[in-house]
This record gives C-alpha cells, sequence and structure tokens, in this order.
C-alpha cells in the first residue's frame, strides 16, 4: 500500500516522517517516535474514525496541531482544537475520539510508552 497517498495531507513534513514509525494498537492512527532517554515524543497523523479506548500510563503532555478532538481525562470531557494543549498525570484513566483528522504531538515522561513499530 503506498502511504504518502494514504495520509496525504500531513501536516508533518519528510524530517518528521523518516523518523521511526511508533507501534501504536490504534486503527487509524498513525505515528512516528522521537526517542530520548527520559521521555519520547510522538506525532500522531489521527484519522476521525480512530477511538482510543480508557486507559492510563506514566504522565503525558500534548499540542494539537490540527483537527479536533474529544478528550476525556480523569473523567471530566473537553473538545481540543488547533493550538489546545492538555497534561493527563501518570495513572489517571483518560480516552479519545477524533471529530476530524487530527495532527497532534505528545510527549511521554517514559522512554519507553511506545515500541517502533
Amino acid at each position: 500500500m503506498d502511504w504518502m497517498k494514504e495520509w496525504e495531507g500531513t501536516p508533518f513534513p519528510e524530517m518528521v516522517r523518516g523518523l521511526p514509525e511508533a507501534a501504536v494498537p490504534v486503527e487509524g492512527v498513525r505515528a512516528w517516535l522521537m526517542q530520548g532517554t527520559t521521555t519520547q515524543a510522538v506525532f500522531f497523523d489521527i484519522e476521525p474514525t480512530a477511538q482510543v479506548p480508557p486507559h492510563s500510563h506514566c504522565a503525558q503532555w500534548g499540542l494539537v496541531l490540527e483537527g479536533e478532538m474529544e478528550l476525556t481525562i480523569g473523567g471530566e470531557s473537553r473538545v481540543y482544537r488547533k493550538g489546545d494543549w492538555y497534561f493527563i498525570p501518570a495513572g489517571t484513566e483518560h480516552a479519545a475520539s477524533f471529530r476530524t483528522r487530527c495532527a497532534v504531538i505528545d510527549l511521554f515522561e517514559s522512554p519507553d510508552r511506545y515500541r517502533v513499530k
């Protein structure tokens, strides 16, 4: 499959798409991984069909670059749009749904939140 055609319109340039692809177990999500010694930055390109079920893990900070998503953090739901950021404390249950195609950058307070695909 030609992923360039499948993922046309991503705001991420080749220097991001050239990073290792992250193994994300959610259909409709493509992600690229920037690995640090204590953290990970992940560049997400998310289709509006994607649904992230409730889960928890290390602390997470994110920034919406494009699109609109509904994020539930600790039982409180809010819609996030371009320019909005969020913080999810470690161990806090959260879930997400996507109203449009979204581009998001997340920073995880763990070097092993995601593995290379």
